[in-house]
């Protein structure tokens, strides 16, 4: 895979005001990719610190001094001239009021509605980590039977898993299981289910497809108001789960697991050389902790997928 000579480091802000929404800013006529809507902010000159940058930037695209705040993530992007990376920061105080000071749009925009505005690719992942979990909890077989499987459930839903993928061994056992957890929690987290299609339309959940079925399919398996996500572990896989019109990917498996001892991990360098080259948003499984977001994020990650890491202990 050849990559463009050039890299820049751009600083771009996450800025909330008092009623939850999110500033975009409309690129103008004469930049790349005119038309699009992205987070304000800009290149990082040599001598900036990322805070000095984005302070500069903010100043002179907006019009305001901004007291910048937690970082994000980063998120690493090739285009055809150059390799990018984005570093985003949050801005929720400064001074001043925000207007298009090089004859740019401006717009507020709710949480929920980010998805509406054409974006860059870089933007995407970006609009992903602040709406979508960060934890993708991938269900273990019920092997301490049912129940228990259930009550670890609810205990993981207690401690915060928002989204899960669940994984039963046989077919009827599967069925079973999933009407059992989508009548009893199906209000309180996104349930997908592991490549059943058709189980998954039935139940007006999820579906996590298989990395085998990216090449079997031909159009996006459910409608957008359903998930649609899939296991990829190469770059054709996330281009066809991108093509898809997928939700999200998971991508691995970055370190060595004991279920999969055999499969030698991508390690992180692998992980980003794959995340720059689409712009769907993917969380990072094999060898992944709880407390491991910041570092997938780091990578340019949504968040991390896991078994053992995000199922509760009895």
């Amino acid at each position: 895979m050849t990559s463009p000579s050039r890299s820049i480091h751009v600083v771009a802000a996450v800025i909330t005001d008092a009623r939850g929404r999110i500033l975009l800013n409309r690129r103008t006529g004469d930049s790349d990719m005119a038309g699009l809507w992205e987070f304000p902010g800009g290149k990082r000159e040599p001598g900036e610190t990322s805070e000095q940058a984005l302070v500069r930037e903010l100043r002179e695209e907006l019009g305001i001094e901004a007291e910048i705040g937690e970082w994000v993530m980063e998120v690493p992007q090739i285009y055809p001239d150059k390799r990018l990376r984005l570093e985003v920061r949050r801005v929720c105080q400064w001074k001043g009021t925000a207007r298009g000071r090089e004859g740019q749009a401006i717009t507020w925009v709710t949480p929920d509605k980010l998805s509406r505005y054409s974006m860059p690719p870089a933007d995407l992942p970006v609009v992903a980590a602040l709406r979508q979990p960060s934890h993708y909890l991938v269900t273990p077989e019920p092997t301490e039977g049912e129940e228990v499987w259930l009550a670890s459930i609810e205990a993981a839903i207690s401690g915060g898993i928002r989204r899960i993928q669940l994984r039963t061994p046989m077919a009827a056992q599967r069925q079973a299981l999933a009407r059992t957890v989508v009548e009893r929690f199906g209000r309180q987290v996104e349930v997908l289910i592991n490549r059943d299609i058709e189980l998954a339309s039935e139940l007006g959940v999820g579906v996590h497809l298989g990395s085998e079925q990216l090449a079997q399919l031909q159009a996006r398996p459910l409608p957008e108001s359903m998930l649609v996500a899939a296991s990829c572990h190469d770059l054709v896989q996330l281009q066809a789960a991108q093509q898809l019109g997928c939700d999200f990917a998971v991508l691995g498996p970055v370190q060595a697991t004991a279920s999969h001892p055999e499969a030698a991990g991508l390690g992180w360098d692998a992980f980003v050389e794959l995340r720059e080259r689409v712009s769907l948003p993917i969380y990072a499984i094999g060898g992944m902790g709880a407390g491991d977001v910041e570092t997938a994020r780091r990578h340019g990650a949504l968040g991390v997928a896991a078994i053992r890491a995000l199922w509760p202990q009895a």
